[in-house]
């Protein structure tokens, strides 16, 4: 395959991925991690590894907007709180 995606051609996770770099912004490259989640959470829409551009492009980034921002992603990774809790009141009778 040369470096051109014919549209609606079956492609590779790996090309997919690199063909999404190479089209999108920064704020919006993908990893390897991130192509899987999406496979996990969207399985009726990618059969057997089969990855479109023209098909599962829009869709993915869609989702990858719709994923918390990364400073929330990497609290929740390290297992710091994201929300603080309200310091406990205790009444006096």
């Amino acid at each position: 395959m040369g470096g051109i995606i014919i549209k609606n051609e079956k492609i590779s996770k790996e090309e997919f991925l690199k063909e999404h770099n190479k089209l999108s912004p920064a704020n919006l490259e993908a990893t390897m991690a991130l192509l899987n989640r999406f496979r996990e959470e969207k399985k009726p829409a990618l059969k057997d590894n089969e990855w479109c551009i023209d098909k599962h492009r829009i869709p993915f980034i869609t989702w990858l907007l719709a994923l918390p921002n990364k400073e929330e992603m990497k609290e929740e990774e390290t297992g710091k709180q994201i929300y603080k809790n309200y310091p406990e009141t205790h009444y006096v009778s």
